[in-house]
């Protein structure tokens, strides 16, 4: 919706994969004015809500049809949120991360290379710091050591990219994102399972028996700062960089309870558990870099942030049911 309330016209693309409920993804799409019975494999469908909006269903590993429709659309922006998401669920079905964030990312850097746009911003992760002890987060720090094949993937990505934009001359930016949380969230991250929880008067999961922290980011801040990296130019080669997106202010995670609590108007029943396999301690975006490019600052403070989620929770809270059933 921010691009479009910019001016530009936007083509949305996705496979409506079943990692987590189809039906959520379906009621976002619903509102950016595309309905599910006319979605179809391949075909674009106009948005009722803009004139300017259209969407795809597609998956990036089909080779022919991206490249179809990158030659025909001639994109001067590419935006690539797309990839097998979850550092956990990496550890269960490795054989999909390699398929989407692999070969589906290494398609859109080939589309690229023979359809250019102007700059393509690719969605890396925190993730790619790993066993990283030194905080906050520097881009210039070593990301060597990843502790899941998630984290591994994206590690890759960012490598692939930087090998593109030399051979190519392809502007790429990747943006390392830290811990997004908001409206509309993935239902396998921890705020929506927190809510959910909550709300249910189920008991949450509380792992490292709460002693971590997280860089939470609020979304309006993490597609404010989207916008802003996409346009901004480079100044000089090489046409390639990295950079944090994130709040700079890490949060501990009992915090980040307490005031989910108070925003949904009821206590969680905590089960408190030990360190899950590929999960880290702490994570805290340096946002310098960004900020230097972008003049990108986050707005949303956490209590706002959490109250607008909450908010958003308890009025969907009932489709929300429907689409985890």
């Amino acid at each position: 919706m921010k691009l479009l309330q910019e001016g530009f016209e936007v083509v949305g693309l996705d496979n409506i994969n079943d990692y987590y409920s189809p039906q959520l993804k379906y009621a976002r799409l619903r509102e950016a004015g595309i309905r599910k019975e006319l979605i179809k494999w391949y075909q674009l469908v106009q948005s009722s809500a803009s004139s300017r909006y259209r969407f795809v269903r597609m998956n990036l590993e089909d080779k022919q049809q991206l490249f179809s429709l990158f030659q025909s659309e001639r994109f001067d922006y590419v935006i690539n949120l797309a990839a097998q998401a979850g550092v956990r669920y990496s550890i269960e079905n490795p054989d999909v991360y390699v398929q989407s964030n692999i070969i589906g990312f290494h398609y859109v850097l080939e589309a690229c290379r023979y359809f250019p746009p102007r700059h393509l911003v690719h969605a890396s992760s925190s993730s790619v710091y790993g066993a990283n002890a030194k905080i906050p987060f520097l881009e210039e720090d070593k990301a060597d050591s990843p502790m899941s094949l998630y984290a591994a993937t994206k590690k890759g990505n960012e490598l692939m990219a930087h090998a593109y934009s030399h051979l190519y001359n392809i502007p790429i930016t990747c943006l390392r994102f830290f811990t997004v949380y908001g409206p509309w969230g993935r239902p396998d991250m921890a705020p929506m399972l927190f809510a959910r929880a909550i709300h249910e008067g189920e008991p949450i999961q509380v792992f490292n028996n709460g002693d971590m922290e997280r860089d939470f980011t609020f979304v309006g801040d993490i597609v404010e700062g989207v916008a802003q990296t996409m346009l901004a130019g480079f100044e000089q080669e090489p046409q390639y960089r990295v950079l944090n997106i994130g709040n700079g202010s890490p949060v501990n995670l009992m915090k980040f309870i307490e005031e989910l609590e108070v925003s949904m108007g009821a206590r969680a029943i905590k089960h408190f558990l030990p360190m899950q396999a590929g999960d880290v301690p702490r994570t805290w975006a340096s946002r310098k870099n960004l900020e230097k490019i972008t003049h990108y600052k986050p707005q949303v403070a956490l209590s706002a942030g959490i109250r607008e989620f909450a908010r958003w929770y308890l009025e969907y809270s009932s489709q929300l049911a429907a689409f985890h059933a």
